[in-house]
């Protein structure tokens, strides 16, 4: 275990310990099966730190520092592979930049080519089941293709939504500029995809990347939007 990440573990363990209130578990879940390569996979983790690095991001994030936002991430490709990047940790300035500088610092791994997106939803819910005592719990599940291992995520969704939690999507659509409008067929179909399959629970939405170019100003939106409005009345 690196340095970085046993720190993590050691302030997730002793934020537990005190049970301060808790507005929102947030779970991010990252594709990194087959059809993600080695550039892919450093935009999509380096996506997620420059997210977290925004300015509206980060003051959405430290807001409510009596009740603030407890963060997971979790890598995800075939069923039988799933990695934790980030255990729970309470967000504060100082582990909010430990998580950043955690993202940018991980290698890849081996990891098998399946998209078993069912087995990551249901993996996501276990994590949020464990933070029953936060207001809000919210899923993302960031992904570039559909299920084809696994459980299939409808089979998965509505027994989630019975937990209370929310699942919302970033899909990602294909980097290759030369295929011109194939781009947005193939975005529209895989955000279809998920309205239908994935999403669930109040307000669940799809955000769209065109390509992994564009994956960091999605996950800025779509944190935004999910942290808009987190305050003492949403409990």
């Amino acid at each position: 275990m690196n340095t970085a990440l046993a720190t993590l573990l050691c302030l997730s363990v002793a934020g537990a310990a005190t049970a301060e209130p808790c507005r929102q578990a947030l779970a991010l879940g990252l594709d990194v099966s087959g059809s993600v390569d080695a550039r892919e996979y450093r935009l999509q983790l380096d996506g997620v730190a420059t997210a977290l690095e925004d300015s509206a991001v980060r003051a959405a994030l430290l807001a409510l520092q009596d009740a603030p936002v407890r963060l997971l991430v979790y890598e995800w490709s075939g069923p039988e592979d799933q990695v934790t990047l980030v255990p729970w940790t309470s967000i504060n300035p100082g582990t909010l930049d430990q998580v950043i500088a955690q993202l940018r610092g991980t290698q890849r791994r081996e990891a098998s080519p399946g998209t078993a997106l069912g087995t990551a939803m249901l993996l996501g819910a276990q994590h949020l089941g464990a933070q029953n005592d936060c207001w809000r719990r919210t899923l993302d599940i960031s992904g570039d293709g559909k299920s084809n291992l696994g459980p299939r995520p409808r089979d998965v969704k509505d027994s989630i939504a019975t937990q209370g939690a929310t699942i919302n999507g970033l899909v990602i659509g294909v980097d290759d500029a030369g295929i011109g409008d194939i781009r947005q067929a193939e975005i529209s179909e895989l955000s279809a995809y998920y309205q239908a399959e994935v999403i669930v629970g109040p307000g669940a939405f799809v955000e769209t990347a065109l390509g992994f170019e564009g994956y960091a100003a999605a996950m800025t939106a779509k944190l935004l939007r999910e942290l808009d409005g987190l305050v003492i009345g949403s409990r």
